[in-house]
Protein backbone atom coordinates (compact mmCIF):
# COMPACT_ATOMS: atom_id res chain seq x y z
CA UNK A 1 0.00 0.00 0.00
CA UNK A 2 0.88 3.50 -0.49
CA UNK A 3 0.69 6.32 2.35
CA UNK A 4 1.29 10.15 1.76
CA UNK A 5 0.49 12.30 4.77
CA UNK A 6 0.36 15.31 2.19
CA UNK A 7 -1.85 13.75 -0.20
CA UNK A 8 -5.38 15.78 -0.60
CA UNK A 9 -6.95 12.56 -0.42
CA UNK A 10 -5.45 11.87 3.47
CA UNK A 11 -5.35 15.69 4.62
CA UNK A 12 -9.32 15.75 4.11
CA UNK A 13 -9.58 12.53 5.50
CA UNK A 14 -6.59 10.57 6.99
CA UNK A 15 -8.23 7.86 9.06
CA UNK A 16 -9.12 5.21 6.08
CA UNK A 17 -5.81 5.58 5.51
CA UNK A 18 -4.64 5.07 9.14
CA UNK A 19 -6.82 2.11 9.21
CA UNK A 20 -5.56 0.51 6.77
CA UNK A 21 -2.32 1.33 7.87
CA UNK A 22 -2.72 -0.17 11.00
CA UNK A 23 -3.85 -3.59 9.40
CA UNK A 24 -2.10 -4.19 6.87
CA UNK A 25 1.49 -1.96 7.74
CA UNK A 26 1.57 -1.06 11.23
CA UNK A 27 5.26 -0.24 10.94
CA UNK A 28 5.66 1.00 7.41
CA UNK A 29 8.60 2.46 5.19
CA UNK A 30 7.64 5.75 4.06
CA UNK A 31 10.05 6.13 0.53
CA UNK A 32 9.32 10.26 0.03
CA UNK A 33 10.04 10.71 3.51
CA UNK A 34 12.84 8.20 4.43
CA UNK A 35 11.31 7.08 7.24
CA UNK A 36 9.21 4.61 9.23
CA UNK A 37 5.54 4.62 9.73
CA UNK A 38 3.90 3.56 13.31
CA UNK A 39 -0.01 3.72 13.53
CA UNK A 40 -0.46 1.38 16.16
CA UNK A 41 -1.39 2.80 19.70
CA UNK A 42 0.89 0.08 21.50
CA UNK A 43 3.79 1.01 19.16
CA UNK A 44 3.39 4.79 19.29
CA UNK A 45 2.68 4.55 23.16
CA UNK A 46 6.40 2.29 23.40
CA UNK A 47 8.16 5.12 21.41
CA UNK A 48 6.46 8.25 23.73
CA UNK A 49 7.25 6.17 27.00
CA UNK A 50 11.08 4.83 25.52
CA UNK A 51 12.92 8.16 24.61
CA UNK A 52 16.29 6.48 25.45
CA UNK A 53 15.48 4.45 22.13
CA UNK A 54 13.17 6.75 20.13
CA UNK A 55 14.94 9.73 20.14
CA UNK A 56 13.70 13.63 19.89
CA UNK A 57 16.31 15.01 17.91
CA UNK A 58 15.20 15.35 14.74
CA UNK A 59 11.76 17.11 15.05
CA UNK A 60 12.21 20.61 14.35
CA UNK A 61 15.06 20.09 11.53
CA UNK A 62 13.13 17.37 9.59
CA UNK A 63 9.42 19.57 10.20
CA UNK A 64 10.82 22.71 9.39
CA UNK A 65 14.23 21.83 7.42
CA UNK A 66 15.78 25.45 5.84
CA UNK A 67 12.31 27.01 7.26
CA UNK A 68 13.47 26.60 10.94
CA UNK A 69 13.34 30.54 12.31
CA UNK A 70 16.06 29.55 14.79
CA UNK A 71 18.40 27.21 13.76
CA UNK A 72 21.25 27.63 15.65
CA UNK A 73 20.07 25.63 18.45
CA UNK A 74 17.68 22.58 19.01
CA UNK A 75 13.86 23.34 20.61
CA UNK A 76 12.79 21.73 23.81
CA UNK A 77 10.85 19.39 21.27
CA UNK A 78 14.55 18.05 20.05
CA UNK A 79 16.37 17.55 23.08
CA UNK A 80 17.13 14.77 25.33
CA UNK A 81 17.85 14.25 28.49
CA UNK A 82 20.05 15.93 30.34
CA UNK A 83 19.89 19.12 28.04
CA UNK A 84 16.18 18.34 28.21
CA UNK A 85 15.59 17.73 31.71
CA UNK A 86 17.72 21.71 32.47
CA UNK A 87 15.05 23.26 29.66
CA UNK A 88 12.55 21.43 30.67
CA UNK A 89 12.68 22.57 33.77
CA UNK A 90 12.99 26.47 33.53
CA UNK A 91 10.17 26.47 30.94
CA UNK A 92 7.66 25.15 33.30
CA UNK A 93 8.17 27.88 35.58
CA UNK A 94 5.72 29.58 33.23
CA UNK A 95 3.39 26.74 32.86
CA UNK A 96 2.67 25.65 36.55
CA UNK A 97 -0.82 24.39 37.91
CA UNK A 98 -1.34 27.29 40.04
CA UNK A 99 -0.53 30.17 37.41
CA UNK A 100 -2.77 28.09 34.28
CA UNK A 101 -5.70 28.15 36.94
CA UNK A 102 -4.83 31.79 37.84
CA UNK A 103 -5.45 32.43 34.07
CA UNK A 104 -8.95 30.98 33.95
CA UNK A 105 -10.67 34.30 34.71
CA UNK A 106 -9.06 36.26 32.31
CA UNK A 107 -9.62 33.49 29.44
CA UNK A 108 -13.40 34.22 30.39
CA UNK A 109 -12.84 37.35 29.62
CA UNK A 110 -11.46 37.15 26.46
CA UNK A 111 -13.68 34.51 25.42
CA UNK A 112 -16.76 36.66 26.40
CA UNK A 113 -15.38 40.04 24.46
CA UNK A 114 -14.35 37.84 21.51
CA UNK A 115 -18.27 36.08 21.64
CA UNK A 116 -20.13 39.03 21.77
CA UNK A 117 -18.73 39.63 17.96
CA UNK A 118 -20.60 36.91 17.28
CA UNK A 119 -24.04 37.71 19.22
CA UNK A 120 -26.74 39.09 16.49
CA UNK A 121 -24.96 38.58 13.68
CA UNK A 122 -26.57 36.17 11.21
CA UNK A 123 -23.32 34.22 10.38
CA UNK A 124 -19.63 34.12 10.90
CA UNK A 125 -16.42 32.34 10.53
CA UNK A 126 -15.34 30.81 14.08
CA UNK A 127 -11.62 30.63 12.87
CA UNK A 128 -11.10 34.36 12.38
CA UNK A 129 -13.55 35.01 15.55
CA UNK A 130 -12.83 33.10 18.33
CA UNK A 131 -10.82 30.08 17.67
CA UNK A 132 -7.90 32.01 15.95
CA UNK A 133 -8.06 34.93 18.38
CA UNK A 134 -8.29 33.62 21.60
CA UNK A 135 -5.02 31.60 22.03
CA UNK A 136 -3.71 34.01 20.05
CA UNK A 137 -4.54 36.54 22.83
CA UNK A 138 -3.85 34.52 25.60
CA UNK A 139 -0.23 33.18 24.95
CA UNK A 140 0.97 36.83 23.67
CA UNK A 141 -0.30 38.43 27.12
CA UNK A 142 1.36 35.86 28.79
CA UNK A 143 4.49 36.29 26.69
CA UNK A 144 4.01 40.18 27.39
CA UNK A 145 3.45 41.15 23.31
CA UNK A 146 1.95 44.83 22.82
CA UNK A 147 -1.90 44.18 21.62
CA UNK A 148 -1.41 46.41 18.74
CA UNK A 149 1.10 43.44 17.53
CA UNK A 150 -1.11 40.46 18.16
CA UNK A 151 -2.31 40.39 14.14
CA UNK A 152 1.79 40.24 13.25
CA UNK A 153 1.98 37.15 16.19
CA UNK A 154 -0.65 35.27 14.55
CA UNK A 155 0.51 35.56 11.07
CA UNK A 156 3.88 34.76 12.60
CA UNK A 157 2.59 31.67 13.67
CA UNK A 158 0.60 30.55 11.29
CA UNK A 159 3.60 31.29 9.03
CA UNK A 160 5.75 28.80 10.49
CA UNK A 161 3.22 25.87 10.63
CA UNK A 162 3.04 26.28 6.82
CA UNK A 163 6.65 26.12 6.70
CA UNK A 164 6.15 22.45 8.28
CA UNK A 165 4.14 21.52 4.90
CA UNK A 166 6.96 21.44 3.35
CA UNK A 167 5.93 24.05 0.54
CA UNK A 168 7.99 23.48 -2.93
CA UNK A 169 7.07 26.89 -4.47
CA UNK A 170 9.68 29.48 -3.88
CA UNK A 171 7.96 32.56 -4.04
CA UNK A 172 6.08 31.05 -1.02
CA UNK A 173 9.24 30.20 0.81
CA UNK A 174 10.37 33.66 0.63
CA UNK A 175 7.41 34.67 1.81
CA UNK A 176 7.76 32.90 5.04
CA UNK A 177 11.66 33.15 6.10
CA UNK A 178 10.47 36.71 5.82
CA UNK A 179 7.57 36.50 7.97
CA UNK A 180 10.09 34.15 10.18
CA UNK A 181 12.80 37.01 10.16
CA UNK A 182 10.33 39.27 11.28
CA UNK A 183 9.19 37.32 14.28
CA UNK A 184 13.27 36.70 15.17
CA UNK A 185 13.73 40.60 15.10
CA UNK A 186 10.97 41.04 17.49
CA UNK A 187 11.74 38.19 20.04
CA UNK A 188 14.95 39.31 19.75
CA UNK A 189 14.14 43.05 20.58
CA UNK A 190 11.54 41.85 23.60
CA UNK A 191 14.91 39.64 25.32
CA UNK A 192 16.89 42.26 25.28
CA UNK A 193 14.65 44.54 26.88
CA UNK A 194 13.26 41.95 29.79
CA UNK A 195 17.43 41.71 30.69
CA UNK A 196 17.10 45.77 31.37
CA UNK A 197 13.39 46.30 32.38
CA UNK A 198 12.06 43.16 34.31
CA UNK A 199 8.78 41.92 33.31
CA UNK A 200 5.96 39.77 34.78
CA UNK A 201 4.90 37.61 31.93
CA UNK A 202 6.74 34.36 30.63
CA UNK A 203 9.01 35.73 28.65
CA UNK A 204 10.59 37.80 31.75
CA UNK A 205 10.37 34.74 33.89
CA UNK A 206 12.58 33.01 31.08
CA UNK A 207 14.85 35.64 30.85
CA UNK A 208 15.64 35.69 34.59
CA UNK A 209 15.29 31.71 35.15
CA UNK A 210 17.96 29.64 36.92
CA UNK A 211 18.15 26.69 38.06
CA UNK A 212 21.13 25.67 39.75
CA UNK A 213 23.20 28.08 38.26
CA UNK A 214 22.37 27.48 34.93
CA UNK A 215 20.87 30.41 32.71
CA UNK A 216 19.20 29.94 29.36
CA UNK A 217 21.10 31.97 26.52
CA UNK A 218 19.19 34.13 24.21
CA UNK A 219 18.77 31.41 21.45
CA UNK A 220 17.27 29.11 23.76
CA UNK A 221 14.91 31.37 24.96
CA UNK A 222 14.09 32.83 21.07
CA UNK A 223 13.55 29.33 20.44
CA UNK A 224 11.16 28.44 23.76
CA UNK A 225 9.44 31.89 22.65
CA UNK A 226 8.92 30.71 18.76
CA UNK A 227 7.69 27.37 20.30
CA UNK A 228 5.59 28.51 22.62
CA UNK A 229 3.95 31.18 19.91
CA UNK A 230 3.21 27.67 17.50
CA UNK A 231 1.81 25.33 20.22
CA UNK A 232 0.27 28.02 22.01
CA UNK A 233 -2.00 29.36 18.96
CA UNK A 234 -2.24 26.09 16.71
CA UNK A 235 -3.42 23.24 19.21
CA UNK A 236 -6.17 25.38 20.58
CA UNK A 237 -7.17 26.81 17.66
CA UNK A 238 -7.48 23.41 15.98
CA UNK A 239 -8.94 21.81 19.11
CA UNK A 240 -12.26 24.31 18.71
CA UNK A 241 -12.80 24.07 15.44
CA UNK A 242 -12.41 20.14 15.13
CA UNK A 243 -14.79 20.05 18.56
CA UNK A 244 -17.64 22.16 16.81
CA UNK A 245 -16.51 20.62 13.09
CA UNK A 246 -17.59 17.32 15.45
CA UNK A 247 -20.80 18.14 16.91
CA UNK A 248 -21.96 19.74 13.85
CA UNK A 249 -21.34 16.40 12.36
CA UNK A 250 -23.09 14.16 14.94
CA UNK A 251 -26.17 16.29 15.97
CA UNK A 252 -26.83 13.85 19.01
CA UNK A 253 -23.56 14.17 20.46
CA UNK A 254 -24.53 17.85 20.05
CA UNK A 255 -27.75 17.53 21.61
CA UNK A 256 -26.12 15.42 24.64
CA UNK A 257 -23.86 18.54 25.28
CA UNK A 258 -26.37 21.15 25.35
CA UNK A 259 -28.73 19.29 27.56
CA UNK A 260 -25.91 19.04 29.73
CA UNK A 261 -23.40 21.66 30.56
CA UNK A 262 -21.02 19.27 32.88
CA UNK A 263 -20.04 17.14 29.84
CA UNK A 264 -18.23 19.91 28.21
CA UNK A 265 -14.53 18.72 29.81
CA UNK A 266 -15.57 14.89 28.34
CA UNK A 267 -16.31 17.00 25.03
CA UNK A 268 -12.99 18.34 25.12
CA UNK A 269 -11.03 14.90 25.84
CA UNK A 270 -13.11 13.21 22.85
CA UNK A 271 -12.14 15.75 20.54
CA UNK A 272 -8.86 15.63 21.39
CA UNK A 273 -9.03 11.57 20.85
CA UNK A 274 -10.92 11.41 17.67
CA UNK A 275 -9.67 14.81 15.75
CA UNK A 276 -6.58 15.38 17.31
CA UNK A 277 -5.23 18.53 16.93
CA UNK A 278 -1.26 17.11 16.29
CA UNK A 279 -1.14 14.33 14.12
CA UNK A 280 2.39 13.68 13.73
CA UNK A 281 5.69 14.16 15.54
CA UNK A 282 8.55 12.68 14.69
CA UNK A 283 11.54 10.63 16.34
CA UNK A 284 15.10 8.77 15.44
CA UNK A 285 15.64 5.29 16.94
CA UNK A 286 18.91 4.74 18.94
CA UNK A 287 18.64 1.10 18.56
CA UNK A 288 16.93 -1.87 16.80
CA UNK A 289 13.57 -2.03 18.19
CA UNK A 290 11.36 -5.06 17.57
CA UNK A 291 7.72 -3.46 18.14
CA UNK A 292 4.32 -4.72 17.88
CA UNK A 293 4.30 -3.94 14.71
CA UNK A 294 7.45 -4.95 13.52
CA UNK A 295 11.03 -4.57 13.24
CA UNK A 296 12.70 -0.59 13.31
CA UNK A 297 16.10 -0.53 12.79
CA UNK A 298 19.00 1.43 14.92
CA UNK A 299 19.29 5.02 13.30
CA UNK A 300 15.97 5.73 11.28
CA UNK A 301 13.32 8.51 11.32
CA UNK A 302 10.16 7.82 12.41
CA UNK A 303 6.51 9.43 12.39
CA UNK A 304 4.40 8.69 15.28
CA UNK A 305 1.32 9.01 13.65
CA UNK A 306 -1.19 10.28 17.11
CA UNK A 307 -3.85 10.62 14.87
CA UNK A 308 -3.99 6.70 14.29
CA UNK A 309 -2.61 5.63 17.49
CA UNK A 310 -5.81 7.66 19.15
CA UNK A 311 -8.21 5.55 16.58
CA UNK A 312 -7.19 2.64 17.11
CA UNK A 313 -9.65 -0.58 17.98
CA UNK A 314 -6.89 -2.41 19.76
CA UNK A 315 -7.25 0.40 22.65
CA UNK A 316 -10.63 2.09 21.67
CA UNK A 317 -13.85 0.38 21.09
CA UNK A 318 -15.43 1.83 18.04
CA UNK A 319 -13.12 4.15 17.82
CA UNK A 320 -14.58 6.04 14.35
CA UNK A 321 -17.50 6.50 16.78
CA UNK A 322 -18.03 9.82 17.82
CA UNK A 323 -18.90 9.66 21.80
CA UNK A 324 -18.35 12.30 24.35
CA UNK A 325 -19.31 10.01 27.50
CA UNK A 326 -16.43 7.71 26.25
CA UNK A 327 -13.99 10.15 27.79
CA UNK A 328 -10.85 8.88 26.97
CA UNK A 329 -8.22 9.90 29.54
CA UNK A 330 -5.26 7.68 28.31
CA UNK A 331 -5.47 9.23 24.56
CA UNK A 332 -1.56 10.47 23.08
CA UNK A 333 -2.88 13.64 21.72
CA UNK A 334 -0.47 15.68 23.90
CA UNK A 335 2.14 12.85 23.70
CA UNK A 336 3.04 11.31 27.07
CA UNK A 337 6.16 11.35 29.58
CA UNK A 338 8.81 13.98 29.57
CA UNK A 339 7.89 15.39 26.13
CA UNK A 340 4.25 15.55 26.89
CA UNK A 341 3.02 19.00 25.57
CA UNK A 342 3.95 21.96 28.58
CA UNK A 343 0.88 23.98 27.16
CA UNK A 344 -1.83 20.99 27.27
CA UNK A 345 -3.67 21.87 30.57
CA UNK A 346 -3.54 26.15 29.27
CA UNK A 347 -5.24 24.39 25.65
CA UNK A 348 -7.37 22.33 27.93
CA UNK A 349 -8.87 25.56 29.77
CA UNK A 350 -9.43 27.13 26.22
CA UNK A 351 -10.94 24.20 24.76
CA UNK A 352 -12.81 24.35 27.73
CA UNK A 353 -14.02 28.06 27.88
CA UNK A 354 -14.82 28.91 24.54
CA UNK A 355 -17.23 25.25 24.01
CA UNK A 356 -19.16 26.17 26.94
CA UNK A 357 -19.35 29.52 25.57
CA UNK A 358 -20.04 29.18 21.88
CA UNK A 359 -22.62 26.12 23.44
CA UNK A 360 -24.50 28.09 25.99
CA UNK A 361 -24.21 31.89 25.37
CA UNK A 362 -24.71 31.89 21.50
CA UNK A 363 -27.60 30.97 19.69
CA UNK A 364 -27.67 27.50 17.79
CA UNK A 365 -25.60 27.18 14.73
CA UNK A 366 -24.83 25.31 12.01
CA UNK A 367 -22.32 24.94 9.41
CA UNK A 368 -22.56 27.72 6.52
CA UNK A 369 -21.18 25.42 3.82
CA UNK A 370 -20.97 22.22 2.00
CA UNK A 371 -16.54 22.45 1.75
CA UNK A 372 -14.21 22.56 4.74
CA UNK A 373 -10.68 23.31 3.87
CA UNK A 374 -8.22 21.50 6.13
CA UNK A 375 -4.62 23.37 7.01
CA UNK A 376 -2.43 22.16 4.67
CA UNK A 377 0.52 20.84 7.59
CA UNK A 378 2.03 17.13 7.57
CA UNK A 379 1.60 17.72 11.93
CA UNK A 380 -1.34 19.63 12.84
CA UNK A 381 -5.51 18.75 11.51
CA UNK A 382 -7.70 21.86 11.77
CA UNK A 383 -10.03 23.96 9.59
CA UNK A 384 -8.80 26.87 7.70
CA UNK A 385 -11.87 28.77 8.15
CA UNK A 386 -15.45 27.54 9.41
CA UNK A 387 -18.14 29.58 9.09
CA UNK A 388 -21.43 28.93 10.97
CA UNK A 389 -24.75 30.21 10.35
CA UNK A 390 -26.91 31.31 13.85
CA UNK A 391 -30.82 31.06 14.45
Amino acid sequence: MEFNPLSPEVAANPYPSYAELRNKAPVMWLEPFQCWALSRYADVDFALRNPAIFSSSVFTAEALGDLNPVPEVPWILDMNPPEHTRLRKLANKGFTPRLIRALEPRVQAITRELIAALRGQPAGDLVSILSGPLPTVVIAEMLGVEPERRDDFKIWSDDVVRATGRPTDEAERAEIRKSQAALRAYFEGMIERRRTEPADDVLGALVKAEEERDVLSSQEILALAVLLLLAGNETTTNLIGNAVLSLLAHPEELAKVRADRSLVPALVEEVLRYESPVQVIFRRTVQEVELEGGRVPAGQNVFLLLGSANRDERKFPDPDRFDIARNPQDHVAFGYGIHYCLGAPLARLEGRTALDALLFDCPPFRSATDRIDQIASLIVRGPQTLPLQFS
